[in-house]
């Protein structure tokens, strides 16, 4: 068996495509979907990182806002920046890109978004929204991955999802938001025992632990569906994930890459957060006026 490879950026394209269509919509009711984006320092990976997003925005023809503050940016300056984003009516989406300098609480940050502008889908609120199975933002990374499965029409319901991974950002809601499509959800992480016994039972199997190469074939079912979340900078400078693609790619009957895999999407599903909030802040606006 060799898997059929889910390419994320053939569709990215083509979701995007759509978008455009919702943007172009959106604005016949004079609303233009806006992202700001907030950055603390100068990490150069971080900067392209967002710049990318900004390029994306523009791609569709959201309008996007990149907000540069110093490494030194004090955490009370970051949290008035972000009370008038709040209360600003042109701002649908804001972000903070993560991670932030030692010295700004990121939890404290996180929660001083606004639920309906939290286009990231870290929020307490929409963390909760998202247990009780209630319309909100979903994270973009694991609501990247919903998509692709559902744009491949892989069954979910009924089906056996192992998460390898157990962070807040990938690991815990993705885990979660499959349960809620009624799959059948298990949790491993390093304190996991007989690791390879799990994975190896897995249907779909989610792989985010931050080890290059970590998942060899030997840990996948035949006909499974392998999702590598993983990205990570070898010696040679080149990106590779955390499942070792070649001898994998001979058991699974779906696997992604990396590069072009699930990050394409995750910016993607970032854009799809931006034009929801849009339309539901112009709702909640013509409601009150």
């Amino acid at each position: 068996m060799s898997a059929e490879i889910i390419y994320g950026r053939e569709l990215s394209n083509n979701i995007r495509e759509r978008m455009t269509d919702e943007v172009a919509e959106l604005k016949k009711l004079d609303v233009i979907p806006q992202l700001t984006v907030i950055i603390v320092g100068n990490d150069p990976a971080s900067l392209s990182y967002v710049r990318g997003k900004e390029k994306a925005s523009n791609s569709i023809g959201m309008d996007s806002n990149l907000i540069e503050l110093p490494e030194d940016t004090n955490q009370e300056k970051l949290l008035e920046l972000i009370h008038e984003l709040n209360v600003d009516p042109s701002v649908h989406g804001i972000l903070v890109q993560l991670p932030l300098p030692d010295h700004i609480n990121e939890d404290v940050v996180i929660e001083t978004i606004t639920p309906e502008k939290d286009v990231d889908g870290f929020h307490p609120v929409n963390i909760g929204r998202m247990m009780a199975e209630k319309d909100t933002f979903l994270p973009c990374t694991p609501l990247g991955i919903l998509t692709m499965l559902k744009e491949k029409n892989i069954t979910i319901e009924g089906k056996h999802a192992v998460v390898l991974g157990r962070s807040r950002i990938v690991g815990k809601p993705i885990g979660q938001i499959l349960l809620n499509e009624n799959a059948t959800v298990t949790y491993c992480h390093s304190r996991t025992h007989n690791l390879k016994e799990m994975t190896k039972q897995a249907d779909i199997l989610i792989v985010a632990v931050g080890k290059p190469g970590f998942v060899t074939g030997d840990y996948v079912k035949e006909g499974a569906t392998v999702i590598d979340v993983g990205i990570n900078r070898i010696d040679d400078g080149s990106l590779t994930g955390d499942v070792d693609f070649e001898s994998a790619k001979e058991h699974a009957a779906y696997i992604t890459p990396v590069p072009r895999g699930v990050g394409p999407m995750t910016i993607t599903m970032l854009l799809q957060n931006t034009i929801k909030a849009a339309r539901q802040l112009n709702e909640i606006s013509q409601r009150s006026s």
